[in-house]
């Protein structure tokens, strides 16, 4: 890229204008941060933009290497933004080259301006350097926004698995476990953690874990729910099935598991019913 401090100073004199016209242009049909509605945002992504314009136009300041360093915190910023995280990335990459038409035209407009003192060859190379420029962010950007997503979504799983082995109390030394959905082994194995310490926090002498709303488990994680039993018998907790599929029952007898010493019942509702528990 070759610098000029002229061409510098007439792109420094536009970046507000470059950020009105940008989303003005904008497709604001589109589902995320550019269909935004609500002012706040709009004038968060319209402050980033601006941002966006303040550092490029370094380019024709510094040597390549130093620009693309000084939009490391910006790239950085925007990938891990929440608004820009539900964003398709091919939309948000549509922008960049958006952005980069505008350098382009902007440039045109310059070199008009200046066409007794510029050489075809210096206009040559600010074009090209726009585009390898911008080339290069949306390659960083496309990593780093990369990372955050499974980053994002690596949080969410944790939570979710996290919320669901829930120990909840029933009495002061009795709890319930209710377990939902599919179970895979990671999940199983949370489950064996998370309700072993919750039973000994809270003190319990017995808990019922429901398996209605388990469709069906595999061998891993069948073996994982009786060491789970045999967890909680050896901290002094009594349990109760209720809900077992036959899809689940068969896999147990198929493993040759033992339901000897382990409290059986169809549903819940009878479970609480023969213990006594009646919460109506």
């Amino acid at each position: 890229m070759m610098r000029d401090e002229k061409l510098h100073e007439f792109l420094c004199s536009k970046t507000d204008f470059l950020t009105e016209q940008w989303y003005e242009s904008l497709d604001k049909s589109k589902d995320g941060v550019y269909g935004a509605t609500d002012p706040e945002t709009i004038k968060r992504v319209k402050a980033q933009n601006h941002a966006f314009h303040v550092k490029f136009c370094g380019m024709f300041e510094k040597e390549d290497t130093e620009c693309i360093e000084d939009f490391q915190d910006w790239i950085k910023t925007i990938a891990k933004d929440e608004a820009h995280l539900t964003t398709p990335l091919e939309e948000i990459i549509e922008e960049f080259f958006r952005t980069q038409q505008q350098y382009l035209d902007v440039i045109e407009e310059y070199t008009e301006a200046n066409l007794d003192v510029l050489s075809i060859r210096q206009v040559a190379a600010w074009n090209r350097g726009v585009v390898e420029t911008i080339n290069r962010i949306i390659l960083e950007f496309t990593l780093q926004h990369s990372l955050a997503t499974k980053t994002r979504l690596n949080a969410q799983r944790e939570m979710i698995v996290e919320m669901s082995a829930p120990v909840i109390s029933l009495a002061h030394d009795i709890g319930f476990l209710p377990l939902v959905g599919e179970i895979d082994t990671y999940r199983a194995y949370i489950i064996f953690e998370k309700a072993l310490a919750q039973c000994a926090e809270q003190r319990l002498n017995k808990l019922f874990i429901d398996l209605s709303g388990v469709p069906i488990i595999d061998t891993m994680v069948a073996h994982q729910i009786f060491q789970l039993i045999d967890g909680l018998n050896l901290i002094g907790v009594r349990t109760a099935l209720s809900g077992i599929s036959p899809d689940i029952a068969q896999t147990a007898v198929q493993l040759g598991l033992k339901f000897t010493n382990i409290e059986i019942h169809n549903t819940l509702a009878q479970a609480m019913r023969l213990n006594k528990l009646n919460f109506a």
